[in-house]
């Protein structure tokens, strides 16, 4: 036997090691039971991997990205074993790695029901206590057909070997390199339980999947397209320990509680009625309240700020969208064209830009009235796919507070600047304060414009994320069309991250509309165009802040300010007084005057998450006084009338949570 020099690499250390041939990675990081696989140049090795003279080999934790993808993939293998071994006649489609767990999708005659899952779990079980090794085997393509004929979608996926798509799960299947097949194989005697077509890797055995439970089932389109056949889809999740499973299934709980879909349904805030169409919501008068005291925030905010209000269409000639790019590129994202005035295509517009262009465009401009800050809360419309379609935060008409700045290369980097210091401020008064930055840059297929321009932009953007201090991670590839763009990434009360703001460079649509002004000197300049969304949407930033306050609002935005509960029928009139009072001064108090006893008007207002109870007897009207019970059930007795709406307001000016 030889020698083989090999080189193991862990974070900044570099160990150099002589081992003998034959020696695989699993013999390098013996006894160590967190270390699930190897990177050897880069790539990703099962610990059955024999080790090569040369080689640098850094381990990968279970804990770790790559670790969790390895551990949930090798578990979708478990749940498709068991799902055949259940119902034979299943044929297997995908079954990637996703964030939090996987899934796979069978074509099988009946959807599963939720007893169907109890008993594919618990076959996962007895799978997993055997042991299985995972093992690797390369086929040629002729092979592969051979032994799965009897999987017709694997088939189809050997024919896309090379070509892929990460988007569809696809790729886990078949890489780009070899193909091989995974054989899950009886620990003691070696016998064949089961395969898979499958790029890899895969845990040593099913004994190191430590934790793991099946979640739901759904009906999913074979590869995500409407055009192929519909197929069920079981999602899981599975975790390092089982702590760690108990904290995702807990965390899930408290995500299901402050879903924005079941809240805005009990709270009575908004519906997506099937009458008008999926992903099309109605906002009901509570709902309504809060959305128009976000806007009204907003718009005075961005007064402060110099920006200035215009309004454009909901719907424009198709000639609009191809001077912009948006047909060329964006398509597939409109709904289809109507036609009218004898054959001429007309479409709802999916962005405002196209039009806040024109408005430059009205007359002409001179350098003296750059920099130029359009604002329009202008409702879009996508055609989203059905099956992406989520309430209010992926929607299909919505409305976006969108901003277009017109200004020169000179002022740009502090236009920049100061809008995403804006951005940053504004958020923060809504009640989101934990960000990082997201820098999205060109995606080298789908592009208009110079190199030049793009390298240009996004340096610019990035010198101007960075002086925020906050983290900012790269998004290659992840820009629209025209230009590079920011994202602020927001953490809500339970740790969830969701986009909030973008903020996009464009030197290319300013370009296509032949956009000019005057330079001090004369010349026609074009302008520099920043794209800027501070909601998002409007829709979708109203769900988040439902989430993030479990529909606990601050006093600021609660549809209902307070709610009056008198002890007994005669204290009515006396919080009646007291609610008048309130609405002249711009506060939302109501009055419970319904012949429910009190307890139960205490907790009709505990359920509507009123930020104050105002509570009133005999004392309190003796002594011109109310009491105040807060959402966590402390009171505070005897308060002057003239001191509680004093407390009301300043909470509300201050935009406090109580």
């Amino acid at each position: 036997m030889s020698d083989v020099r090999v080189i193991i690499q862990r974070d900044s250390e570099r160990e150099e090691r002589v081992v003998t041939t034959g020696t695989t990675a699993a013999d390098l990081f013996a006894g160590e039971r967190t270390i699930v696989a190897a990177r050897v140049a880069g790539q990703l090795k099962d610990l059955a991997y024999e080790v090569a003279d040369g080689d640098e080999v850094e381990p990968v934790e279970i804990s770790s990205p790559d670790g969790l993808d390895i551990l949930r993939h090798s578990t979708a293998h478990v749940m498709a074993q068991a799902v055949q071994e259940l119902f034979p006649e299943a044929k297997l489609g995908i079954g990637p790695p996703v964030k939090d767990g996987f899934y796979y999708d069978f074509d099988v005659e009946k959807p599963f029901t939720p007893d169907d899952l109890k008993l594919i779990e618990k076959k996962m079980q007895e799978i997993q206590k055997r042991g299985q090794r995972f093992s690797r085997r390369v086929v040629t393509d002729e092979a592969a057909r051979e032994e799965l004929a009897g999987e017709p979608y694997k088939l189809e996926l050997i024919g896309l070997k090379g070509s892929a798509s990460q988007e569809d799960g696809a790729n886990v299947e078949v890489g780009a390199g070899e193909l091989t097949i995974y054989d899950n194989l009886d620990a003691k005697t070696g016998e064949l339980c089961w395969k898979d077509l499958c790029r890899g890797p895969h845990l040593p055995t099913t004994r190191f999947i430590p934790a793991f439970k099946l979640m739901r089932n759904a009906a999913a389109y074979w590869r995500g397209s409407e055009k192929n056949p519909m197929l069920q889809r079981i999602y899981g999740t599975a975790w390092p320990t089982k702590d760690e499973l108990k904290a995702h299934l807990e965390f899930l709980a408290e995500a299901e509680k402050r879903d924005h879909r079941r809240l805005g349904s009990e709270l009575d805030l908004f519906s997506i009625p099937e009458q008008i169409g999926s992903g099309l919501a109605v906002f009901h008068p509570k709902g309504g309240i809060i959305r128009r005291v976000m806007e009204d925030y907003s718009r005075r905010r961005h007064e402060e700020e110099g920006y200035e209000f215009v309004y454009t269409p909901h719907a424009t000639k198709a000639k609009l969208f191809e001077t912009s790019g948006h047909l060329d590129w964006y398509a597939d994202g409109m709904y289809p064209a109507m036609q009218l005035d004898e054959g001429v295509d007309y479409y709802l517009k999916p962005m405002n830009c196209p039009m806040h262009n024109l408005i430059f465009d009205a007359r002409g401009r001179s350098y003296r009235e750059l920099p130029l800050r359009f604002f329009e809360f202008g409702t879009v419309y996508r055609y989203e796919k059905s099956g992406v379609v989520h309430g209010l935060t992926r929607a299909r008409g919505f409305t976006q507070d969108d901003a277009h700045i017109y200004c020169t290369r000179e002022q740009m980097a502090d236009e920049l600047d100061r809008t995403l210091t804006f951005v940053l401020d504004l958020l923060r008064d809504y009640g989101l304060n934990d960000f990082y930055l997201e820098l999205s840059t060109k995606d080298p297929e789908k592009f208009v414009g110079s190199d030049e321009a793009w390298e240009e932009a996004t340096e610019t953007l990035r010198k101007v994320a960075e002086k925020q201090g906050l983290e900012l991670v790269a998004d290659p590839g992840g820009a629209a069309f025209y230009g590079p763009k920011i994202s602020v990434q927001a953490k809500d009360a339970i740790g969830r991250t969701w986009q909030m703001s973008t903020i996009q460079l464009d030197f290319n649509l300013p370009a296509r509309f032949d956009l000019q002004y005057t330079a001090a000197d004369g010349t026609k300049q074009q302008p520099v165009m920043i794209h800027r969304a501070l909601f998002g949407s409007i829709e979708r930033f109203f769900a988040v802040l439902l989430e993030h306050y479990a529909g606990a609002f601050p006093a600021w935005l609660a549809p209902v300010q307070a709610t009056g509960i008198p002890i007994g029928d005669a204290h009515v009139p006396y919080l009646q007084e007291f609610a008048a009072e309130a609405k002249k001064k711009g506060l939302r108090v109501e009055v419970d005057a319904s012949s429910d006893r009190m307890q139960k008007k205490i907790r009709n207002a505990q359920k509507s998450k009123v930020p104050f109870m105002i509570i009133a007897g005999d004392e309190d009207v003796a002594n011109g006084a109310v009491s105040f019970r807060y959402r966590d059930g402390s009171q505070k007795n005897g308060i002057p009338k003239d001191e509680a709406l004093a407390e009301l307001l300043d909470v509300v000016e201050r935009r406090v949570q109580v």
